[in-house]
């Protein structure tokens, strides 16, 4: 049975693209076909400014609507990354495998990194290194596959040529996994900005729908989303990507083509008004287990311990062979 990693990092509330994007594959697709493990990924929320009591609240936000959007601890493993030590031991491990330059010329980290200074704030080490980290998460497991967006194919590349390198130098220890990305038209764009991808950590949330917001502000946020000149509605990503961004998230609840449903309006107002109502028909079962969830939080401790000591177990012996293996001395 082939092995998938994937995880989320707890730097904003989740978004309808998180869901989109992501979750719902692992939970109607991933959790079923595959050993499946599912991670909170918190340590890599710690490579920028960040309030530590946010991040633990994001943590465990983000634990709770996985679960709540229906991953089921007895088909997958759900944890919190740091609750597993051998990720941050094999990191180490991979940082010295992997070069200075590969890690330089990641798109996130230029990308971060000038958005740092341009605010005055240094550029932590970590933010250049977290691609090791990443490696770690996935190679740890031996996955086969890593369901991820296209912004993060880069750093399964990465991944893929330090296993490879490790491999040749130190005998063979990692399998060597592969990105697989989501479908098509799951990449939920900004409804102020359909140019840029609707990302959690964004400073203004008026193109977002988060997870959790309240009926009344979906529709708003939706009913206000940018479009386009003109006034056919028609589906053209090129030309007209607020129009094509709409239909694309009416496709993804509906099920139907965004072609099809370009040909069945004649104004934008009644486009956003189905695309609301199609949201709020998708994201009403998950607020509603969240806030079962929410209101008994030892359960979700109790899954978040089991799926710890679960992922320890599928780990260690790989980071023990990758550590005798690189020439470290094994504890007596």
């Amino acid at each position: 049975m082939k092995r998938i990693f994937s995880g989320i990092k707890p730097t904003g509330h989740l978004t309808l693209g998180n869901y989109l994007g992501a979750l719902r594959r692992w939970v109607e697709v991933d959790q079923h076909q595959a050993d499946a493990l599912f991670s909170v990924v918190d340590l890599h929320a710690l490579t920028v400014e960040h309030d530590p009591a946010r991040v633990r609240r994001l943590s465990r936000q983000a634990a709770t609507l996985m679960l709540a959007a229906g991953l089921n601890p007895d088909l997958c493993t759900v944890f919190v990354q740091s609750h597993v030590d051998e990720h941050a031991r094999l990191s180490y491990i991979l940082e010295c495998t992997a070069t200075d330059g590969e890690l330089r010329r990641m798109i996130q980290y230029k990308e971060k990194s000038v958005r740092a200074r341009a605010a005055g704030q240094s550029v932590r080490l970590s933010l250049l290194t977290y691609p090791a980290l990443m490696a770690a998460d996935i190679l740890a497991y031996q996955a086969d596959e890593v369901p991820v967006g296209e912004d993060q194919t880069q750093h399964v590349e990465l991944t893929r040529d330090l296993a490879v390198r490790f491999n040749q130098r130190y005998g063979h220890t990692f399998n060597v996994p592969r990105a697989t990305p989501p479908p098509v038209a799951a990449r939920v764009m900004d409804l102020q900005d359909p140019t840029s991808k609707m990302g959690k950590s964004h400073e203004s949330g008026a193109g977002i729908v988060y997870l959790l917001d309240e009926a009344d502000v979906v529709r708003k946020k939706i009913m206000r989303a940018v479009t386009d000149s003109g006034r056919e509605v028609e589906y053209d990503p090129g030309t007209r990507p607020g129009v094509a961004n709409l239909l694309e998230i009416l496709s993804a609840c509906s099920g139907e083509s965004p072609q099809e449903l370009a040909g069945a309006y004649e104004s934008y107002g009644a486009l956003k008004k189905d695309t609301a109502e199609a949201v709020l028909e998708v994201l009403r079962p998950i607020r509603e287990r969240h806030a079962e969830l929410a209101a008994d939080p030892g359960h979700v401790d109790d899954v978040l311990r089991k799926g710890a000591e679960r992922a320890r177990g599928m780990a260690r012996p790989t980071v023990d062979a990758a550590y005798r293996a690189i020439g470290l001395l094994p504890a007596a």
